[in-house]
């Protein structure tokens, strides 16, 4: 149904949207040229990429039905809409979950990371095949593996959840399937990461302590370009997460259950496209300026509640060392 309250809020989302990835692209582009060559910050760029394509492409589709409830109506735009709320809710899981995966070898498993030469063109190549992937899996339903359809509120479209021929309901399961195992392999492997990095700090504190040995764990262990990626894609996840997964339930309980939500799949939709708005911001917040002043007082806060004499050593060697400092970039 046509709501003029509502052009307002849609164009201005929009706008956010498009203005929040530009401006974070801009942020990525001008990092420092080691972190510009690595592939986590390729896959981040990537990722800002892909939602800046997205609320181009798909906005003015919706914007434009809200001016004229007319425009959905036509198969091939409806069929269009479809593919990209599946493409791009797809590629921004599987962008996620590589750079789980990439953060996961460059720490957890250091030599297998070398030797694969993960770099900035091996991201690249990654990336490409995730696009080229999905592209294919997604223009599945408009070559008649599934139909898509205007939903019931009239102001979007997607795959047709009703129809259970056999087909259909392949294509449903399997987009749920790939979707819910993207999300689990994303959180598996951030929590891999998260408990690796707080293994080895409790390693370093176990230690004797030795300025030399000290100082050249601290750096290893806990530079500020490494502790900021891990941030980044924690933030980052917990993000894309939340906003894929109520779409993916949508899905499957339309898969498997009869009885039909309609306010419910909107909210999941509507949930779904407020992620592009919100990413950007988060690769802006956690920025080297304010990532650098957040871990600059987090470690003053620690070193003044440092009481024994072993645990103060080690803070004033890491503090000559300057571990925390952007200066150290090992990946």
């Amino acid at each position: 149904m046509y709501s003029a309250s509502l052009e307002p809020t849609l164009i201005s989302l929009y706008f956010a949207s498009a203005v929040g990835n530009l401006i974070a692209i801009i942020v990525l582009s001008v990092s420092r040229q080691q972190r510009k060559s690595s592939a986590f910050y390729t896959l981040l760029c990537g990722l800002a990429v892909t939602d800046l394509l997205g609320t181009c492409l798909a906005s003015p589709i919706t914007i434009a039905n809200y001016l004229n409830p007319n425009v959905l109506l036509d198969q091939h735009v409806c069929e269009f809409q479809s593919f990209l709320l599946l493409f791009f809710g797809l590629t921004g899981l599987s962008i996620i979950c590589t750079m789980a995966a990439e953060r996961y070898l460059a720490i957890c498993c250091p030599y297998t990371y070398q030797r694969w030469g993960v770099d900035r063109r091996f991201a690249q190549k990654l990336l490409l095949c995730i696009y080229i992937s999905h592209i294919f899996f997604c223009c599945l339903p408009m070559m008649g593996m599934a139909n898509s359809t205007l939903q019931p509120s009239e102001t979007w479209c997607f795959i047709d959840w009703r129809k259970h021929d056999p087909v259909s309901t392949t294509y449903f399961v399997l987009y749920s399937v790939v979707s819910l195992l993207l999300i689990l392999g994303t959180i598996l492997l951030n929590l891999a990461v998260c408990g690796a990095l707080l293994l080895m700090r409790q390693r370093v504190v176990q230690l004797p302590v030795t300025r030399g040995s000290v100082r050249e764990r601290w750096r290893a262990l806990s530079s500020a370009a490494e502790t900021q990626m891990i941030a980044v894609l924690v933030m980052t996840s917990v993000v894309v997460l939340a906003c894929s997964a109520p779409l993916v339930v949508r899905v499957f309980e339309n898969c498997f259950s009869d009885e039909k939500n309609f306010k419910a799949d909107l909210a999941a939709i509507r949930i779904a496209s407020v992620n592009p708005i919100l990413d950007p911001w988060i690769y802006i917040l956690l920025r080297k300026s304010l990532f650098r002043r957040f871990l600059g007082l987090s470690r003053r806060g620690s070193s003044s509640r440092s009481s024994s004499p072993p645990l103060t050593d080690v803070n004033r060697v890491s503090e000559t060392a300057d571990p925390l400092g952007f200066s150290c970039t090992k990946i």
